[in-house]
C-alpha cells in the first residue's frame, strides 16, 4: 500500500495527495476546526464544518466557499472496487417469509425495541421449526401475520421503523 490518499471534491474533482504534499503545507491551526493556509503567496481561511470519520467525508469551507470532500486510501479504493463498503449499515426495513409455512409463535409486539439476532418468530416448514431472527437492531413497526397463519414464500411478515 502506498502513502497516496485519494480526495474527491464535490463529487466532481479527483486529487491524489501524497504525504510529502501534506508535510509541505504552510498551515497553522487557529482553533479546533479553523486553519490559516498560505499557498502561492495567497492566504486562505479554512474551516472544517462537518466531519464523518466512519465514512471519511468532510464539509470544508475555504474563504467562505463550501466543499464536500471524501478521502480514501488504497485499501478503501480496493474495498469499493470489490463492491463492498466501509461502515455501511444494513438497510433492512422488513422480514419476508423465506419459505411457505405456518407461524407457530410470534415473540414480538408492535413498538418493541429489538436487537440483532433476537428471535422474532417461529415458522414451521416441512415439519421443522425455524427461528426467524432479526437482522438488525430496530423497532417493530408492524406485524402482518399472527400465530396460526399460513404464509407463502416472499410474503411480508414484519416491518421495522
Amino acid at each position: 500500500m502506498s502513502n497516496i490518499l485519494k480526495a474527491k471534491v464535490n463529487n466532481n474533482f479527483d486529487f491524489d495527495i501524497s504525504s510529502d504534499d501534506i508535510s509541505s503545507l504552510d498551515i497553522v491551526s487557529v482553533s479546533n476546526s479553523n486553519y490559516h493556509l498560505l499557498h502561492d503567496d495567497k492566504s486562505f481561511h479554512c474551516e472544517i464544518n462537518n466531519s464523518n470519520f466512519s465514512k471519511k467525508t468532510y464539509q470544508v469551507s475555504v474563504n467562505n466557499t463550501l466543499y464536500k470532500v471524501q478521502i480514501s486510501n488504497d485499501l478503501d479504493v480496493l474495498i469499493n472496487d470489490m463492491g463492498f463498503s466501509i461502515g455501511s449499515k444494513k438497510a433492512i426495513t422488513s422480514i419476508i417469509a423465506p419459505m411457505p409455512g405456518l407461524i407457530l409463535e410470534i415473540n414480538i409486539e408492535v413498538g418493541q425495541d429489538i436487537k440483532e439476532n433476537d428471535t422474532l418468530l417461529i415458522l414451521e416448514a416441512m415439519k421443522m421449526e425455524n427461528s426467524i431472527t432479526s437482522p438488525i437492531d430496530g423497532v417493530i413497526k408492524a406485524i402482518h401475520s399472527k400465530k396460526g397463519d399460513a404464509v407463502d414464500k416472499g410474503q411480508l411478515i414484519i416491518e421495522f421503523e
